[in-house]
């Protein structure tokens, strides 16, 4: 077990690393922030250029400049931000929350949807139920959620005027992210967890475990679904980091201050130290996720070991 532990955190060390060394690179050819720093301004002289550059530690080669990120990070220090001064800590620990918030409400919703409609589903294969449940999740896959969710502000903000259309202003400035968020992740996890059934009760184990009297509820949910468990727990675990790394068009589309939002002032003001901040603060989320879906498996299947 600390074998395996000590190999899922060495190959998460990894990613990060690379992920952050690839933003690194990449960031030096969407263009100079000290020229973005005399935006509406006039022309800045070659002097001003590089004494602004100097200030910013951008005369210093990329890969010096990478060295010193990672150190700072692994004292705890982000950098500051190139916009107003402010510590990029600072900056992620207001953003973090908001983000982290709304991925696991959307989580919940979607789980809450989906896993009802997947069980009934398969155990109804075939009839009109089944039926609508798989046309609706084929519909929810269609649509993009950046359309789902401007639809959902033009309706239930605008013309009813019963939630709030955008901001961050309590429990129900929830409602619409999560709602787009977790209807598609839902569309996806039911087509999952029906397909998963569907091969399980079909298997051999299952006929006998009928064959011994067994009542149909106890064959699906002490057999069927536990068998099920490990591929639909992947699946959520990654859709979970993926909610929390990849909310960036939802929360520009309700004006969510999350990690998403900062990502994107960052990327238009070219402040790069709170774009390397928030990346490797999400990839550090993404891996541990992982780790612990993996870790979970032994929960669900003791077959399963950690070697």
């Amino acid at each position: 077990m600390l074998r395996y532990l000590a190999a899922q955190v060495f190959q998460a060390v990894l990613v990060v690393i690379f992920v952050t060394l690839v933003v690194a690179v990449m960031l030096r050819f969407s263009g100079d922030p000290a020229v973005a720093q005399f935006q509406g301004a006039s022309a800045p002289t070659t002097e001003q250029l590089q004494q602004i550059r100097k200030a910013m530690g951008l005369d210093q080669p990329v890969g010096v400049q990478y060295l010193h990120f990672l150190g700072g990070v692994l004292r705890g220090d982000f950098g500051t931000s190139f916009r107003g001064g402010t510590p990029v800590g600072s900056l992620i620990r207001q953003a973090l929350p908001p983000t982290l918030l709304l991925a696991l409400c959307s989580l919940l919703l979607s789980l809450a949807l989906s896993l009802p409609l997947g069980i009934y589903a398969a155990v109804h294969r075939g009839r009109w139920a089944d039926q609508l449940i798989r046309f609706l999740t084929l519909l929810g896959l269609s649509f993009p959620n950046f359309w789902l969710g401007i639809m959902l502000v033009l309706i239930f903000g605008v013309t009813l005027r019963w939630l709030p259309p955008s901001g961050y202003e309590g429990a129900a400035s929830l409602v619409l992210p999560s709602v787009t968020l977790g209807l598609i992740l839902t569309s996806t996890t039911v087509r999952l967890l029906r397909a998963a059934l569907l091969d399980v009760l079909s298997s051999q184990y299952v006929t006998v475990a009928r064959s011994k009297g067994l009542s149909e509820r106890r064959v699906l949910y002490k057999h069927a679904l536990r068998n099920t468990a490990i591929p639909v727990i992947t699946f959520i675990g990654l859709q979970f980091g993926g909610l929390v790394g990849g909310v960036v068009v939802v929360e520009q589309v309700f004006a969510w201050p999350g990690m998403g939002l900062l990502a994107l002032q960052a990327i238009s003001n070219r402040d790069f130290p709170v774009l390397q901040g928030a990346v490797t603060v999400l990839a550090l989320l993404v891996v541990l996720i992982n780790l612990l879906v993996d870790l979970s498996y032994g929960l669900f299947d003791p077959r399963v070991r950690m070697e």
